[in-house]
């Protein structure tokens, strides 16, 4: 006999279209009937694409009319404008962080092409701009936190104000916080789903920023329920997409991609990782993973190749340091600063 519940999950293994998170999940369906045989769901949908409309049509259609004994079919969609500089989902709208000036995603399709390490020294590249930009960098990575050891503050903890904000932990002139100021290095972090949005959410809105010109989010790999948790929370001025040369990586940087197009945040850029192994023995550039992957993303994103980082050993030491290398002056250090000169419109 069909029942609510057996509705309920059948449409749960719809995803919204660009996302890991269903439409159940996402608050879409409003309400079903049955009556016998037939059924009948509402949904009410916010977008300004028709084609997310018709493919959540399709799909529900398709799965309903699978269930054993179901008859009639009706769909009954209810599509509202989302609110200028919304577009995820019908959430609430996004808002900007007070005091903080340009919030920018580095996100990434999938794990191992070093975004956090580019999140690090992209934050710090910027601090070291005309003027001294304030720069906070928050680390919403839950499940693989590594910005703590990259700044050197594996032992810090967090303090708390009178109004029970966090107060952010700072090195090398840059405000952090991370779930590895919370645990040691041997405890894991299991939570599910909304356990993690809330700790995303007390990242992001229940941390003592103050004034900054900027904040780096720095994404866990993939397109789940953080990076939405991210996009509807604050009002995020553009994405970077990570990746690496070769095809493996660039397809799942399509995905990241595709996602934040979905809810209306700009790409402002893609950068290479590892475009090349810089011999230390003869200066040497070496292209182990191929070449012209990068360029050929943002070609087909329209959007800058905003630069190449190489394989350095500096790199990987002034990590396991604590010392970013965008601190120094070797030629990663020099790629980040142009980098983030470009963002800056310097």
């Amino acid at each position: 006999m069909i029942n609510e519940n057996t509705i309920r999950t059948v449409l749960s293994a719809i995803n919204y279209p660009g996302f890991n998170r269903d439409i159940i999940s996402f608050g879409l369906i409003k309400s079903i009937t049955i009556e016998g045989p037939d059924i009948t769901v509402r949904l009410e949908l916010a977008t300004r694409d028709p084609a997310i409309a018709q493919q959540i049509h399709a799909e529900v259609e398709e799965a309903l009319s699978a269930i054993d004994g179901s008859g009639k079919i009706t769909l009954d969609f209810e599509i509202k404008n989302p609110p200028e500089g919304s577009d995820n989902g019908g959430q609430p709208q996004r808002s900007s962080i007070p005091g903080i000036g340009k919030v920018i995603a580095i996100a990434s399709g999938k794990g191992g092409v070093g975004k956090s390490t580019v999140a690090a020294n992209l934050a710090v590249a910027l601090s070291k701009l005309d003027g001294s930009p304030r720069v906070g960098l928050c680390d919403c990575d839950l499940y693989g936190p590594s910005i703590a050891m990259m700044f050197g503050k594996t032992d810090a903890r967090p303090m708390a104000t009178e109004k029970n904000e966090i107060i952010p932990i700072e090195a090398h002139g840059i405000k952090l916080m991370s779930m590895g100021f919370l645990l040691d290095d041997q405890s894991p972090v299991i939570v599910r789903g909304p356990l993690a949005t809330r700790y995303t959410q007390q990242f992001l809105r229940e941390c003592a920023w103050g004034e900054l010109d900027y904040l780096v989010i720095d994404l866990p790999p993939g397109t789940g329920d953080i990076q939405l948790t991210v996009v509807q929370t604050v009002a995020v001025d553009g994405a970077i997409v990570v990746t690496t040369p070769q095809e493996v990586a660039l397809i799942d940087a399509r995905k990241a991609a595709s996602m934040f197009a979905k809810v209306n945040v700009p790409i402002l850029g893609v950068i290479e990782n590892m475009s090349s192994f810089l011999c230390p023995s003869d200066g040497i550039k070496y292209a182990i993973f191929g070449e012209g992957g990068g360029e050929n993303e943002a070609l087909r994103l329209g959007v800058p190749l905003l630069g190449k980082i190489p394989i350095e050993m500096d790199t990987r030491e002034a990590g396991d340091a604590g010392i970013p290398v965008a601190l120094g002056t070797s030629e990663t250090a020099k790629a980040f600063l142009s980098i983030a000169a470009e963002l800056a419109g310097n």
